[in-house]
């Protein structure tokens, strides 16, 4: 790794766990200073222990990103503490664990989601895009989304696609008025995998607001792990890839360095998917769905 993230700071969003937190010891790890945000106390006093003993400067604050105060907080705690943000990780997101007809999803399930995913997304570009823009240097805005409604739609979880699918057409139109502006500011969209990425994303109930609490234990689909999907995947016959967010964080900072939008892996199984999908709109044929594995 260059110099190109010493002496930066990064704030990341969710960054107490999964791709986050290997975002956080990455960038760490190349010299930037870290400040994360979450909303899961054991998560962030674990990270923030992990980050000490290898002697990473840091902050770990609580966040809510469906909170647009919560999320200004963080940023005046971050400009206090390391006087500068050169870099934005709007990574925080959750599965709504949803499973059956969509017809009969609780409206809960839809509310939660869509905060979190995409208002959460809208309200870190509120906050931070005015300060970044305001730089003299070059920043960066960094949002995750998810293949799953960027560029494919997977039946089976409904709610999560159509939020990740708002998402990445917020993160383009935020790429393409900063690009017609002419502002300094970097726009990227990142997409963990290219397999699934073993995180806590199924298992996001642990988080869930007691507003949006259903009194259901878990998720409905009965998948609260990439173990759960692992079983599920032998039960039929296949065997499920997976990807570490050690391994998404260390793409998207390679990435980051030459400026790309496209922050991803992609199999020559995503790209056939890909392109079946675009000869589906081309042609007007009728869709087929494809399958998660």
């Amino acid at each position: 790794m260059s110099d190109y993230y010493r002496g930066k700071t990064a704030v990341i969003t969710g960054g107490a766990s999964g791709v986050g937190r290997s975002l956080a010891f990455a960038l760490g790890r190349a010299g930037a200073k870290i400040v994360i945000g979450d909303v899961d106390p054991s998560a962030m006093t674990a990270v923030g222990e992990d980050l000490s003993s290898e002697g990473i400067e840091h902050q770990v604050c609580r966040c809510d990103v469906t909170d647009i105060t919560s999320l200004q907080g963080l940023l005046d705690g971050a400009l206090a503490a390391f006087e500068q943000v050169d870099f934005v990780f709007a990574n925080a997101g959750i599965g709504a664990g949803e499973a059956g007809a969509m017809w009969d999803f609780s409206d809960k399930d839809w509310q939660w989601c869509f905060n979190v995913n995409v208002w959460g997304a809208v309200n870190s570009i509120r906050v931070f895009m005015p300060y970044l823009v305001a730089r003299s240097e070059p920043t960066h805005m960094v949002i995750t989304g998810s293949g799953n409604g960027a560029y494919m739609v997977l039946p089976d979880v409904p709610i999560y696609t159509a939020s990740k699918a708002a998402v990445q057409t917020i993160t383009e139109n935020l790429h393409y008025q900063v690009q017609g502006a002419g502002l300094p500011v970097k726009v990227s969209a990142l997409f963990p995998g290219p397999h699934i990425v073993d995180t806590g994303l199924f298992n996001s109930g642990r988080v869930r607001p007691e507003e949006f609490d259903k009194g259901v234990t878990g998720n409905e689909s009965g998948i609260n792990s990439v173990d759960d999907m692992k079983r599920m995947a032998e039960e039929f016959g296949f065997e499920l890839k997976t990807t570490h967010p050690d391994e998404v964080a260390d793409m998207a900072l390679a990435k980051l360095q030459n400026g790309d939008f496209w922050l991803h892996t992609l199999t020559e199984d995503h790209e056939a998917k890909i392109r079946r999908r675009a000869d589906m709109i081309i042609n007007s044929t009728t869709p087929v769905p494809e399958s998660v594995i």
